[in-house]
């Protein structure tokens, strides 16, 4: 059994790790769209930018899990740093489309490659020191929240820094720097004050990597030849499908990932245009939408740093089903007002966008906590890889749902009804007394998903 101080040194490393790895995506990414449109790109071209981004993450969820639960979280983390890496200077300096196609792939697998390792090596480290019972949620909680606290951060510094630039009048620098040299293996490579924004996070993610291998400490895993390494996993990823068929909790976040992907895909993709409604004007509604993330984020942080109260003394099921609860108010409250002008309506919408963020973000620690107690190390990173696939093939399909439906409350309807179908699964929940399914691991021995159903005290999981 490990002291206090022990549990909080891991926290501290998570945290942290967790900061360096959104802030720099936040920074990225506020400005991107503009950079790219700068360059001289079409919606369409910028559309299929994004989608390569997409489509490769989606891709690659799965077998890059598998790849952190066989070598370890570390190297992987790191891997998923380097290519961020340079994938920000790509994106930041390419002129030619296929170097910014390139820079989106890479940036794609870097979000693969680093969704699940982090929290897995967090939960790893709490559970090997202070044993099974260990209450996670405060963690994963204030993980959250440093994560969405990132994001905001980001967001502004991103969206800002363009404008401070023009305002002091760099660009004479900036040009002086570009004619230093030629740098045409970027396709053109002109730095332009959008540029700024990505460069500063690819060097954030050079910090990033440096404190990954320095911080996480893991067990030494058994070295294996590099073929045995790739067999082991398609077998992990296996047995992460596995335990969401055969177990109810694991199948109830998957479930309810997927509701989750569906609700925040109609937000982002609906949000710009009801800002541009209800400003008057495209510009305008640009910068009221870079002020709502902003808030959508804080108010995400908001929500996770209140979901271990929420929780209380229970599994933390009552705290997911008032968090769906209050995301598909909020949803309801932007359907309410779709068709309606005025200081009234921008306002309500406003506080119904706040509301969706602030449930998810109650909901979130908690729904991973049960995750966690139902999923083995050997499959952790893997179980964590389906969730975020779930959610992200959702709010594509979404995507192409919205399109077919007539304009207004009836898109926003839909995802109201994906969340609330999401928070039913929630209702009258209470624990089942039954041991986890057991599946089995790659290496062919038995394991059960998860080790507190075998504490010294024989308690059984919540279902």
């Amino acid at each position: 059994m490990s002291t206090p101080s022990h549990e909080a040194a891991a926290r501290r490393r998570y945290l942290t790790v967790t900061l360096l790895f959104w802030l720099p995506i936040g920074l990225a990414t506020a400005p991107l769209v503009l950079l790219f449109t700068a360059r001289g790109l079409g919606l369409g071209a910028v559309a299929g930018l994004f989608a390569v981004h997409s489509l490769t993450t989606a891709a690659l969820e799965l077998p890059t899990g598998g790849l952190s639960d066989v070598i370890g979280r570390r190297p992987v983390l790191a891997a998923a740093g380097v290519l961020d890496l340079v994938a920000f200077t790509l994106l930041a300096l390419g002129e030619a489309y296929g170097v910014l196609l390139l820079g989106m792939a890479l940036m794609g697998a870097g979000r693969a490659l680093a969704s699940g390792p982090a929290e897995a090596w967090y939960v790893d480290t709490v559970r090997a020191q202070a044993g099974p019972e260990a209450d996670l949620r405060p963690g994963l909680a204030r993980g959250s929240a440093t994560g969405s606290l990132a994001l905001a951060a980001g967001t502004l510094l991103g969206g800002a820094l363009p404008w401070l630039l023009s305002v002091l009048d760099v660009q004479d620098a900036l040009d002086a720097l570009n004619s230093m040299g030629s740098m045409g293996s970027l396709g053109g490579a002109t730095v332009l004050p959008l540029s700024v924004p990505p460069l500063i996070a690819a060097a954030v993610e050079l910090a990033y990597v440096v404190q990954v291998w320095a911080a996480l400490a893991e067990p030494e895993r058994p070295p294996a030849a590099l073929r045995t390494v790739f067999r082991s996993v398609p077998a992990t990823v296996l047995t992460g499908l596995r335990l969401g068929r055969r177990d109810a909790v694991v199948r109830r976040v998957l479930l309810t990932a997927a509701a989750t992907g569906v609700g925040l895909g109609a937000v982002e993709l609906l949000t710009p245009g009801r800002a541009a409604e209800l400003t008057g004007a495209a510009e305008s509604g640009a910068g009221v939408v870079g002020l709502l993330s902003c808030a959508g984020f804080l108010c995400a942080a908001l929500g996770a740093r209140l979901a271990p109260g929420a929780a209380g003394r229970s599994d933390g099921s009552r705290a997911v089903l008032l968090g769906l609860a209050a995301c598909t108010a909020g949803v309801l409250l932007l359907a309410v007002t779709a068709r309606t002008a005025g200081p009234a309506a921008a306002a309500a919408a406003a506080f119904g966008y706040g509301l969706s963020y602030l449930g998810l973000g109650t909901a979130g620690p908690n729904q991973n906590a049960q995750l966690h107690q139902r999923v083995p190390t050997e499959t952790r990173a893997t179980a964590l890889s389906v969730q975020s696939l779930a959610l992200q093939l959702c709010g594509a399909l979404s995507g192409l749902a919205l399109a077919l439906l007539p304009p207004g409350p009836p898109r926003w309807l839909l995802a109201a009804t994906a969340l609330a179908a999401a928070a039913l699964l929630w209702t009258g929940h209470r624990p089942d007394g039954s041991p986890p399914v057991p599946v089995t691991a790659p290496t062919g021995r038995r394991i059960t998903g998860t080790r507190a159903g075998r504490s010294a005290r024989g308690r059984s999981l919540r279902g």
